[in-house]
């Protein structure tokens, strides 16, 4: 059984944001409660968020996204004919 990166994604997140949910819903008293809470979002901006940033920018060019004065050039290129065709 092979489970691809965007269903692990997927349960990591579901995992962490129960875990969140959790540890809030338990008593105010409780001791586990912050633990619960801190394992969540861990798990969420530390493993699922790096995962899916991995996943999403496979096969893509950073050149493509840094601010060059080329990409600006670009860009400035795009607005002013979007003024002139309104």
């Amino acid at each position: 059984m092979k489970i691809k990166l965007k269903h692990l994604v997927v349960l990591i997140t579901l995992a962490s944001l129960g875990s969140i949910i959790y540890g809030l819903t338990l008593e105010e008293g409780h001791p586990m409660a912050p633990k619960y809470i801190g394992g969540g979002t861990v798990g969420l901006f530390l493993v699922a968020m790096p995962l899916f940033l991995y996943k999403e920018s496979k096969g893509k060019n950073m050149k493509d996204y840094m601010l060059t004065k080329e990409n600006i050039a670009k860009m400035q290129e795009k607005e002013r004919k979007k003024t002139e065709n309104q």
